[in-house]
Parts: C-alpha cells; structure tokens; sequence
C-alpha cells in the first residue's frame, strides 16, 4: 500500500468519524442529512480506494449504485423535511 492509499483511507476514516458524531448529536434534522448524505459520499470514496488496492472492477459497480441511492434517498428525505408530499 502505498503513502497516497494509506493517507485517503485515514482521511476518510476520520471523516467517517465525524459524521457519524454528526448524526448523533446534530441540533437540527437538516445537519443529520447533510450528514448522512457526507457518510454516502465517503462509502463512495471507500469503494474507489478498494477498487484501486485490490484491482477489482466490482467495487465501482458497488460506488456507483450506492451514489445513486444515496441521491435519492437525500433527496426523499430532504423533501419530507420540507414537508411537502410526494408527488402521485
């Protein structure tokens, strides 16, 4: 493993960290999205940094779909927190 790949997956642990401190004791339901939707994009960079340690395409294929999970979802809640209704 090289400096570069051991320095992004402690970044990334780290900011895993505070996000999830984050969702735990954010003072509004608009910081724990934001939040949550952080901790989506970091299992994103998680997935990237495995694909390029291991040489496995699959770990794209995961990042992908849970980028656009993760987009939805953010966008599903933001909406309810809004307090609009879905649309039919």
């Amino acid at each position: 493993m090289t400096p570069f790949e051991q320095t992004a997956l402690a970044v990334l642990l780290l900011s895993s960290v505070l996000c999830l401190f984050r969702i735990g004791r954010g003072p509004t339901a608009p910081d724990r999205t934001v939040a949550i939707d952080i901790l989506g994009t970091l299992i994103v960079g998680f997935c990237c940094i495995m694909a390029l340690l291991t040489g496995q395409e699959y770990y794209m294929n995961i990042a992908i779909a849970w980028a656009l999970i993760s987009f939805v979802g953010t966008l599903a809640l933001a909406k309810y927190l809004e307090g609009r209704h879905y649309d039919a």
